[in-house]
């Protein structure tokens, strides 16, 4: 897995290796949790996850994205089942009753975090700017 990279220059930019390391973890868990989220909303399948995560600015391979799904459930946060869809097999992953637990207490995790770190916004402003801002890479 490579470091994120941002497009551009900017505030979004870490600068040194120990930065970029510490961005693409974090980055890589929030990945993990919207990956979490669409999977207690429906099935979901490899290549779905890819686009959904590229909507978001998210540039995340197979050889990121299938080790992450694997993990999850040998975990017993996700279960999945092959199906045959157009001649070929595809692997579809849900939410176990344990990972909507873990989504449920992740939320409320990310929240008080958030709640903590990102500063409230000014009066009249947004609170953050739009989230396609810099694209991110976590491959």
């Amino acid at each position: 897995m490579a470091s994120p990279a941002y497009a551009g220059g900017g505030r979004n930019e870490v600068g040194n290796e120990p930065g970029r390391k510490v961005v693409r973890d974090i980055m890589l868990a929030f990945v993990r949790v919207h990956v979490l989220h669409h999977a207690c909303e429906g099935r979901i399948f490899g290549l779905e996850m890819m686009e959904e995560l590229r909507r978001h600015g998210y540039d995340i391979g197979p050889s990121t994205l299938y080790p992450l799904l694997h993990a999850l459930e040998r975990g017993g946060i996700l279960v999945s089942e092959q199906e045959l869809v157009d001649g070929k097999g595809r692997r579809y992953y849900r939410s176990t009753d344990a990972g909507v637990a873990l989504l449920a207490e992740l939320r409320e995790l990310i929240r008080e975090m958030v709640d903590e770190v990102v500063p409230a916004p000014a009066k009249g402003r947004n609170r953050r700017p739009t989230r396609h801002a810099a694209k991110r890479r976590t491959t």
